[in-house]
């Protein structure tokens, strides 16, 4: 059985079970960022609730890359399911960081090599190398009693690696020569046709960008893109300047990335923040987080002049060598708008050639189709448009039409040797990380955020007789968010007169329960409100006793 947890119908917390029997191996635990209109969540994670429930029956995790959208949720699932990850080198150290910062202090990190293959349980799990925008990512292949099941991950055909290590097509072909049942793609550029660039052409903007610039030169990327970051300070060698990191997860992983071997930084060439004003202008480069206009990461700060270290000066280049996550369009504006205001000359967008994306496009996902000519085959690692043309792009290369299973998370796609096919469900969906708390705020609890944030909120409060529905005190109406009340006293004196008219009511009908009492108060004023204003905002009736 195939059962995806995330990654089906969006883009972020991609997490996938692949069972045989009572033998489960998750692939990938990862998380996403919250939407704008989710109210004070800092993470979103997938529904683990099948592991949990299935504990006894998890052998492992193994995982393809190290980025958040496949590492970030490790640590939740491994508090409630301690089983041993397999990676590849540089994953495991950013793992190792992730788990440490979450103190998580059992953990078993099995470190493998692109070429392995480990027995876990009743299969056989391999690694492949392939190309993204972080080193020592993997495709995953599993062989199983009832056939082979592959796993791209997320990848693209690169020719000119940073690093110089190229994907290796010829197991990809060796696989599909001896028979593939299932193939798992990424899904990302499906709708984008043709080719995706080279990595390394974003050097070649580097470079101009870095001729260009009078002054300091900021640099927004994601702070897992190594690949980006050794290019960057590549370049900044090149043009002579020193180069100072900020950003908690980008100075973690330079570090790990810098200690493994995958980030060549030349001796000398960091500097700390402290630092920045012992050296000209022109001889500096600041890398940091912000890239997808993330309120307090460094870019963000810098723009609304709140960074502790750095202040935006008239001259400075900012580069913003990432596209915007769908969803964080605004965020990024706001950010470039506030950062040309300060006097910075701002670099960014697609036209400028500053960013390449890490996922296949459509002439690579055919080439992949072609290689391992799967019998089966489900679009993974997108939103549902991109699962369905990457589902056509497979019938295109000679997949049956009947055979393209597109489903969503939490579906159970289940194999034989012979069939394949959508059966039953599992609970499955988005789980909310609010400070400590994990999976406590639900959908109600957003919906009453998102309610508070549009509409407002306001408090009766009423003071009755013990035992009785007499009014002692009150009631006293309080607005937060809603309308000022000095600016709005006609209509804050008639709520108050339409309040007193059903506690005086409620008292003649000798109603008692405090119940029917609090729901009397908020369905005539939610009313009256609505009446008057056409806004619903969010009423709490208080009564106490004396």
């Amino acid at each position: 059985m195939i059962i995806p947890l995330g990654g089906l119908g969006e883009v972020g917390k991609n997490m996938t079970v692949i069972q045989y029997g009572d033998d489960i191996i998750v692939i990938d635990a990862g998380l996403a960022f919250p939407d704008d209109d989710m109210f004070g969540i800092d993470l979103v994670i997938p529904d683990i609730s099948y592991l949990i429930e299935n504990r006894d029956k998890v052998r492992a995790v193994v995982i393809t890359h190290g980025h958040e959208d496949h590492i970030g949720s490790l640590a939740y699932l491994l508090n409630e399911v301690n089983v041993p990850v397999y990676a590849t080198k540089l994953v495991c150290g950013l793992i190792e960081g992730k788990l440490k910062e979450n103190h998580i202090s059992r953990y078993t990190l099995h470190e493998v090599h692109h070429g392995d293959e480990v027995q876990i349980a009743s299969m056989r799990v391999g690694f492949i190398h392939t190309n993204h925008s972080i080193p020592d990512s993997s495709a995953l292949y599993f062989k199983t009693p009832v056939g082979t099941v592959v796993h791209t991950g997320d990848w693209k055909m690169d020719l000119t690696p940073v690093d110089g290590l190229q994907m290796d097509i010829h197991k990809f072909a060796e696989l599909g020569k001896r028979g593939v049942l299932l193939l798992m793609s990424d899904s990302t550029n499906a709708e984008r046709p043709g080719y995706t660039e080279s990595e390394t052409t974003v050097g070649d903007a580097f470079r101009k960008a870095f001729r260009e610039a009078k002054g300091r030169i900021i640099l927004a990327t994601f702070a897992s893109n190594i690949s980006r970051i050794q290019q960057a300070i590549n370049t900044a060698a090149q043009f002579k300047r020193k180069v100072t990191v900020l950003g908690r997860s980008m100075v973690n992983n330079v570090q790990i990335a810098t200690e493994l071997g995958y980030l060549e930084v030349p001796q000398g060439m960091l500097i700390e923040p402290d630092e920045l004003n012992r050296y000209p202008a022109d001889q500096v480069l600041i890398l940091t987080t912000g890239s997808q206009g993330e309120p307090m990461a460094g870019l963000s700060r810098m723009a609304v002049n709140n960074h502790r270290s750095v202040t935006i000066m008239p001259g400075d280049t900012v580069i913003i060598s990432a596209t915007p996550i769908p969803g964080n369009e605004t965020g990024v504006s706001r950010t470039i708008d506030n950062l040309l205001k300060l006097g910075a000359n701002v670099v960014a967008g697609r036209d400028k050639k500053i960013h390449v994306s890490g996922h296949a496009s459509q002439e690579e996902l055919k080439i992949m189709l072609e290689l391992i000519k799967p019998k089966y085959f489900i679009p993974v690692h997108g939103e549902y448009r991109m699962l369905r043309v990457h589902g056509d792009l497979a019938v295109m290369m000679g997949v049956e039409k009947d055979h393209v299973l597109i489903g969503d998370n939490g579906q159970i796609f289940e194999f034989t040797n012979r069939s394949g096919r959508k059966t039953g469900r599992v609970n499955a969906g988005r789980v909310f990380v609010d400070g400590l708390g994990v999976g406590d705020v639900g959908n109600i609890v957003i919906r009453d955020r998102q309610q508070l944030a549009m509409e407002g909120m306001v408090v009766v409060v009423m003071t009755l007789a013990k035992g009785t529905s007499h009014v002692v005190a009150g009631p006293d109406i309080v607005s937060r968010g809603f309308v000022y009340v000095r600016d709005s006293e006609m209509l804050m004196d008639e709520a108050h007169g339409r309040v007193t008219a059903v506690l005086e009511r409620c008292e003649a009908g000798n109603i008692k329960e405090w119940s029917t009492i609090k729901s009397q108060v908020r369905d005539t004023l939610s009313r009256y409100l609505y009446e008057k204003t056409r806004r619903r905002p969010m009423i709490l009736p208080i009564i106490m006793e004396v």
